[in-house]
């Protein structure tokens, strides 16, 4: 089976671990990484990310959240440190659209990958529209 990169960003895999809007897209495109369809690849900052979001939802207890953390490395994703090219992309990136740190580093993966990023967040796919496309747009 042909495997194809994409990268994801916290707000997809958040909608993984908390059902709202888009969540259903989120779990298709996890379910393809799972029957390995897609290989997700990351910047090594989405597990901070998705743990955040995760315990500022007041969902999850200390134990749920060790759960969940413990998930998140068992999926496996590819994760890219920001060292080098990828980091010189970032930082060009956030600096010529205004953008923080944390996305441009999604973004530059993906270009740097020449591959798409998926997310949720209106704002990238708008300034990134090669690149970027929204978790409700996955097929």
């Amino acid at each position: 089976m042909e495997t194809n990169e994409v990268v994801v960003d916290a707000s997809v895999i958040v909608k993984w671990f908390i059902i709202e809007e888009y969540s259903e897209e989120a779990i298709r495109l996890r379910n393809d990484y799972v029957r390995r369809a897609i290989t997700i690849i990351a910047p090594s900052i989405i597990e901070y990310e998705v743990l955040n979001a995760l315990k500022y939802s007041k969902l999850y207890s200390l134990e749920e959240l060790l759960i969940a953390g413990e998930a998140l490395n068992k999926y496996g994703f590819t994760l890219y440190d920001l060292n080098n090219e990828l980091k010189r992309r970032t930082l060009q990136l956030a600096h010529s659209k205004n953008i923080t740190i944390y996305d441009a580093a999604y973004v530059a993966l993906a270009m740097y990958r020449d591959t798409i990023l998926y997310t949720a967040d209106n704002e990238l796919v708008e300034k990134f529209p090669d690149t970027v496309k929204h978790i409700r747009d996955y097929k």
